[in-house]
């Protein structure tokens, strides 16, 4: 431990943050990190735990307690005090993959269980391990390194989110000849159209898709399987097949007026903006634009709150976000306590963009959509909603009409697609997600495996990885006979 006082001799400190009237000018990332000298006081502050609950990734209560990846935070915390990025870097990715992903975009599990926070504030955890790999980049020590032989098998992984890389990256540098099958037209999944550019800069993407590329890793895209190639074909060219396709079905809004325009699942939104913003700066018009419209989401979660601040960089006239659940807690109750995963209410940078512009949050809580309400000329034009009570029933009385031009559903999803399933007679589960043994990821078809949202159901991108990394071992034992 490199600084036994650290946590009572420095603030938590994280990276700046851009204004939100400055910030929604732009469509980049707005965090700009702190200097060498400032990292290194952070992770001083870690207190290198007898129990470090932050690597756990225990379930309490049902819910995860620190990081699934098992990250050695202490270890490169304590590396960071005295200095050694390098070394820090080579124990970060013993465990993580793409730590320039979760250092973006991870709720931060492993904060939410430092042993800090149960008194004060927690580690800069998350904000550490974005430092320890953006050094690294920076200093050219992620150098691509091709394996140095190959053992004559060939794997297909079908889908390239985070799931999918991970566990083709795996495999690749076991040896294995790997052919990574993506149907949009750019590789990355979620996190290059699923995640807005904001939060995540889709060069950071592109950066380590072509590290991988140069490692022997090949990306087909434009590929839809189970359409424009069938199961059949890759089970015949392959020795084994990954499937990691998400959970891409979102879950609908059955109302009446459900037919009007201007209604979109949220990821359709998103993708389609990130899309022109990639292939023109948005300047071809060739995404729904929510400019001079009024807007309402439909989900309080993550895309919902993507979904407000995109919106709000279109140049909408209004947004609000319709929540059925009732508000959370704004500090942890009793019977939340620490080191479990705090149920309270957090106000996101979109919904904070929103209170900047337009003087309030976004959420509306225990509120629903009973009927969508088109003008003369199909387009949307009002929604009428209602209150919720405790049991989620409507309250009588309470309808209200909205004006509403673009209603935008970020509800969540129901498991994968199901023509890919279909196409390979996969079983599945009750949940519609592709069926495994517990704790595996071999499906009932020999040599199909899967892993991700297809397999565990709608999740972050930190247990996307863990699981494309577990399943790669499960394919790596059943090509060779054992993993390393």
């Amino acid at each position: 431990m490199g600084k036994p006082t650290g946590f009572m001799e420095y603030q938590r400190q994280g990276n700046p943050t851009q204004s939100p009237l400055e910030r929604i000018r732009h469509y980049n990332e707005f965090h700009p990190r702190l200097g060498r000298e400032d990292r290194r006081r952070q992770g001083a502050r870690c207190m290198e735990c007898g129990v470090p609950f932050c690597q756990s990734g225990a379930v309490l209560s049902g819910m995860v307690s620190g990081c699934p990846l098992h990250n050695l935070v202490p270890e490169w915390n304590d590396l960071v005090y005295t200095g050694n990025f390098g070394h820090a870097l080579e124990r970060l990715l013993k465990t993580n993959n793409f730590p320039e992903f979760t250092g973006r975009v991870c709720p931060a599990l492993c904060e939410a269980a430092c042993t800090c926070g149960l008194h004060g504030d927690p580690v800069t955890v998350k904000e550490n391990e974005l430092g320890i790999i953006e050094d690294g980049w920076e200093r050219g020590l992620l150098q691509p390194r091709p394996p140095k032989s190959r053992t004559g098998k060939r794997v297909a992984v079908v889908g390239s989110g985070p799931s999918g890389l991970a566990c083709a990256d795996q495999l690749n540098h076991r040896g294995h000849s790997v052919t990574v099958f993506e149907r949009e037209d750019r590789p990355g999944g979620l996190l290059m159209y699923g995640i807005p550019n904001m939060k995540l800069e889709k060069s950071i993407v592109q950066r380590r898709l072509d590290k991988m590329a140069a490692e022997g890793v090949e990306f087909r895209t434009g590929v839809d399987v189970g359409r424009t190639v069938t199961a059949q074909e890759l089970r015949e060219q392959y020795d084994a097949v990954v499937l990691c396709c998400g959970a891409a079905n979102p879950r609908d809004l059955a109302v009446p007026g459900r037919e009007a325009g201007g209604v979109m699942f949220a990821v359709d939104f998103l993708k389609e903006t990130t899309r022109s913003l990639l292939n023109s700066n948005l300047t071809d018009g060739a995404y729904p634009s929510a400019r001079g419209k009024h807007v309402v989401i439909v989900g309080g979660g993550d895309t919902g709150n993507d979904c407000v601040g995109t919106c709000i960089r279109h140049g909408c006239a209004s947004v609000v976000q319709l929540e059925m659940m009732p508000k959370a807690p704004d500090v942890r109750t009793e019977n939340n306590p620490w080191p479990e995963w705090p149920r309270v209410c957090k106000t996101d940078y979109g919904q904070e963009e929103c209170i900047a512009v337009f003087g309030h949050d976004p959420r509306i809580y225990q509120t629903t959509v009973t009927e969508l309400i088109p003008g003369e000329d199909g387009s949307l034009k009002a929604i009428r909603t209602v209150k919720l009570d405790g049991k989620l029933k409507p309250v009588e009385g309470t309808e209200q009409v909205m004006d509403c031009e673009l209603l935008l559903i970020a509800a969540g999803f129901l498991g994968p697609q199901s023509y890919v399933p279909e196409a390979f007679g996969l079983e599945l589960t009750p949940r519609s997600c592709v069926k495994t043994e517990a704790g595996g990821y071999a499906t009932n078809v020999p040599g199909v495996f899967t892993a991700g949202d297809m397999h565990r159901g709608q999740s972050l991108v930190v247990w996307a990885i863990q699981e494309g990394r577990s399943a790669a071992s499960e394919v790596d034992t059943f090509l060779m006979g054992y993993t390393g």
